[in-house]
């Protein structure tokens, strides 16, 4: 074995005297550094940073040999220094009752039980409406800071748990509406809706304000609708709140009311009832009924002038 080592940049670098430039290739088996010119052994003994054992298909699904614990949560109090007790299997495992002597409720404070709990409830609710990672998140830091300021006392976790998913939604830009949040929650609307507003209250914070656009493209896909279907539906709810046709509507209803005229004005296939999209937005028929009423009479200045319309604007429905 041959080497030599020179300084860089104020560390050390094994190299080969040889050939000092030419990159090392590390064998981990062997525990040697060789020279990928000359093929020398350049340095001997290397730490294989790897774990020691090797895991089988067969095995059992519970027997893991890491002894290094799970990765550290920054938002539990205790990180990752709890003690996580197996199930016992012998006669000293249990008193003379036959209860565990040693349990691993005993190992984690009811603050962090409490943080626990209410993440894996937000992680849930994500899972069953298809929600990034990134928004689970921003929901478990603002449901931390919730928990430490002691801001909510009296609310129940759960509902401040579709809270702040509902807040993480609307401040990621990819907002969901109340119905959607309660929909895989086991909290009423209007308890997710008061602990919104003293969570925007208690932490200072605030979310931007929901527009149709914001819910278009997700109900026009859930739909099936073409993407000149869509494009129309957008143009008619943008113009309609700059004009003004609409004041004091939802922008869910007024979205769903551009749908129903975009979908009414296109070919057969396209063409969508109120119940089908009321479903999907989640708004009844007569609320997307007293919206599209409203936008009725200036429909001719609400659709893009490049819209290929099948039915004509007299012959829409008038409701």
């Amino acid at each position: 074995m041959a080497s030599n080592s020179r300084g860089d940049g104020g560390g050390i670098k094994i190299c080969c005297s040889a050939h000092p430039d030419a990159p090392l290739i590390e064998d981990y088996r062997a525990g040697d550094q060789i020279c990928s010119e000359c093929g020398l052994v350049v340095g001997d003994r290397v730490i294989d940073v790897g774990s020691e054992w090797r895991t089988f298909s067969n095995e059992k699904a519970n027997a893991d040999p890491s002894r290094v614990g799970g990765a550290e949560n920054a938002l539990l109090n205790g990180t990752d220094l709890s003690t996580m007790i197996g199930p016992g299997t012998g006669t000293a495992s249990f008193d003379e009752h036959g209860v565990a002597k040693y349990q691993n409720r005993r190992t984690m404070s009811s603050s962090d039980r409490a943080l626990v709990n209410a993440f894996k409830e937000i992680s849930n609710m994500a899972d069953r409406i298809n929600l990034p990672r990134t928004i689970v998140d921003r929901a478990n830091n603002l449901f931390k800071q919730v928990h430490d300021g002691k801001n909510l006392k009296g609310r129940s976790n759960d509902a401040i748990a579709s809270a702040c998913l509902y807040i993480s939604c609307r401040q990621e830009g990819v907002p969901r509406t109340f119905k959607e949040i309660c929909a895989v929650s086991k909290i009423s609307k209007k308890e997710i809706g008061r602990c919104f507003k003293l969570i925007l209250k208690a932490l200072e914070t605030s979310v931007d304000i929901i527009t149709t656009a914001d819910f278009m493209s997700r109900f026009c896909s859930n739909l099936g609708l073409p993407t000149m279907v869509q494009r129309a539906a957008s143009h008619i709810a943008r113009k309609a709140v700059e004009l003004d046709i609409v004041p004091g509507r939802s922008p869910i209803s007024v979205a769903a009311a551009a749908i129903y005229m975009a979908s009414q004005a296109s070919d057969e296939k396209s063409k969508k009832t109120q119940k089908e999209i009321g479903d999907i937005a989640g708004v009844a028929d007569v609320t997307i009924r007293q919206s599209y009423k409203l936008m009725y009479p200036r429909a001719a200045e609400l659709f893009p002038e490049d819209f290929r319309f099948t039915t004509p604007i007299e012959q829409l429905p008038q409701l």
